[in-house]
């Protein structure tokens, strides 16, 4: 079986449905994998928790083989209690701080996945609280 991409998305109840929406939106219905860590691309770096950096990359592997992916989507999400945590300020007060943020993390993950895997699109994506999502690059 095949399908078109991984999705690494964060748990926040808030954006369960507003996810599976975009995914739809973009054609995807059905046609992805999808792993949740608490801070998308925070949790899958985080030295907070090794063991979710390599549920991370156990996920990854087993989407290639069983499913042949083409390609990984990386969703953050504004309001992310899991960067309060973690990096120990509240960046939702600060939108350009907390892009700075996001980036930083989600271009990090971004460059080990085309390292370790070159064939693979990355897509890097931060989705605001009314579920748009912009491309990071």
């Amino acid at each position: 079986d095949e399908t078109e991409a991984l999705l690494l998305s964060c748990m926040d109840f808030r954006f369960i449905d507003k996810t599976e929406r975009y995914m739809a939106g973009r054609g995807l219905r059905d046609k992805y994998d999808h792993l949740i860590l608490a801070g998308a691309s925070l949790g899958a770096l985080t030295e907070k928790y090794p063991a979710w950096n390599q549920t991370f990359w156990e996920h990854l592997d087993i989407a290639i083989q069983l499913h042949r992916i083409r390609k990984v989507l990386v969703m953050d999400h504004r309001d992310c209690g899991v960067y309060k945590v973690f990096l120990g300020e509240h960046f939702a007060q600060a939108p350009a701080k907390e892009k700075m943020a996001h980036t930083s993390k989600l271009k990090q993950l971004g460059k080990l996945i085309k390292e370790k895997y070159p064939r693979l699109e990355v897509e890097l994506l931060l989705m605001s609280l009314d579920g748009k999502a912009e491309v990071i690059s």
